[in-house]
């Protein structure tokens, strides 16, 4: 069967392309020919938002704040901040050619595919998907010629962030698949409570693989050994965030690393454009090797913790989805690893505790085989 995905577009969010990976990479051992569809996101760049940007940046700085006046890249330097990610994509992922403009016909027509299958990451929370409605498949609406799949598909949060129009639309678009799986309990309930949809409750692709075939990567890129033990992966840092690794690396004796750009491209100051590159995707997945701890406010730095069975602590990140935190760790029976409120007390108890992984592996095996099951059946 030819597939295609829709998921987040192809950036530079490490999790985000390893759930691609995996998933294709799933579909293509149960005997399927898989491309992702390649959208782009094109929207940020349009010429009035720039303006805008520019103007309040600029009036920002007027009134003394230390901020730079182009917060995004030009396309060359684009280039030059995702070459390592661009290239784990050429090597590891079938693609569409990029698509800007909406899904028609005529694309439809040019690639043929027998099936769509929409996820994972958080293809449902507004904010994130360029072109929504592409993300229910309502270009395929009046065509019962080829499967429609949710595996995994993600809100993001425990909270509904669609108005009633699009709560009639979507819903009307779902009932319209053949399977819905989400990847958080929250989301089975959503489905059900918002859209009249029955929903499977399904692991993170990520999770779909064993950790031995992450390793396989690292080793055809020769990646050099990681320059510590303790791996911290931290997007939004601050303060109690900083402190959180410090107790924890003084506690084991540990030597914090971290697999990240070592300058983001919007930090004020002037900077060289390599030092917002960001490393490969293979070093990344060896930090996990490498680590005796992971320190993290990612939900794919938890993921690959849990696969790995490294010793972790999980922090909470609201902004960017806290139910993806709590649905992952309450499966795995691991929610005592989230940090919700930065405590010396229970950073003390957390990191004290032993996990016991024979039980997070066991939970796991029989997790990949009801997806497994999932996929099989619906896929014919």
């Amino acid at each position: 069967m030819k597939i295609g995905i829709l998921t987040q577009p192809l950036h530079n969010n490490y999790g985000g392309l390893l759930q691609n990976f995996a998933l294709q990479t799933v579909l293509n051992e149960l005997g399927h020919e898989v491309y992702t569809i390649n959208i782009f996101r094109k929207g940020y760049h349009l010429p009035f938002i720039k303006m805008a940007s520019i103007a309040k940046r600029s009036f920002l700085r007027i009134l003394g704040h230390d901020i730079v006046i182009r917060a995004w890249p030009t396309e060359q330097e684009s280039e030059i901040i995702s070459q390592n990610t661009r290239q784990f994509v050429k090597r590891n992922i079938k693609t569409t050619k990029s698509i800007t403009q909406k899904l028609n016909q005529r694309l439809i027509k040019e690639y043929e595919f027998d099936a769509y299958i929409v996820g994972s990451d958080q293809v449902w929370r507004p904010c994130y998907s360029p072109q929504q409605p592409t993300y229910f498949l309502d270009f395929l609406k009046n065509n019962s010629n080829v499967k429609k799949l949710a595996y995994a598909a993600s809100f993001g949060v425990s909270e509904w962030e669609f108005n009633k129009k699009q709560t009639v639309y979507y819903g009307e678009l779902l009932k319209l698949f053949d399977a819905v799986s989400v990847r958080e309990d929250s989301g089975v309930e959503l489905c059900k409570r918002y859209f009249d949809v029955d929903a499977t409750h399904l692991l993170d692709p990520t999770m779909l693989l064993n950790k031995e075939e992450y390793i396989s990567l690292v080793e055809k890129m020769n990646i050099s050994k990681s320059p510590g033990n303790l791996f911290i992966y931290i997007l939004d840092k601050n303060e109690d965030k900083s402190a959180i690794v410090n107790s924890v690396a003084d506690q084991f004796k540990l030597d914090p690393f971290s697999v990240m750009p070592k300058r983001s491209f919007s930090e004020p100051g002037r900077k060289d454009i390599n030092d917002c590159v960001f490393p490969p995707v293979e070093e990344w997945i060896r930090g996990f090797i490498d680590a005796e701890f992971v320190i993290t406010d990612s939900f794919h730095g938890t993921v690959f913790s849990i696969l790995f069975n490294k010793p972790f602590i999980a922090i909470a990140n609201k902004r960017r989805g806290l139910a993806r935190f709590e649905s992952l760790l309450k499966l795995f029976g691991l929610s005592e690893r989230l940090v919700l409120n930065y405590s010396i007390i229970q950073l003390e108890k957390m990191i004290s505790q032993e996990i016991e992984w024979d039980n997070v592996n066991r939970i796991l095996k029989d997790e990949q085989n009801k997806a497994l099951n999932f996929l099989a059946s619906h896929l014919h």
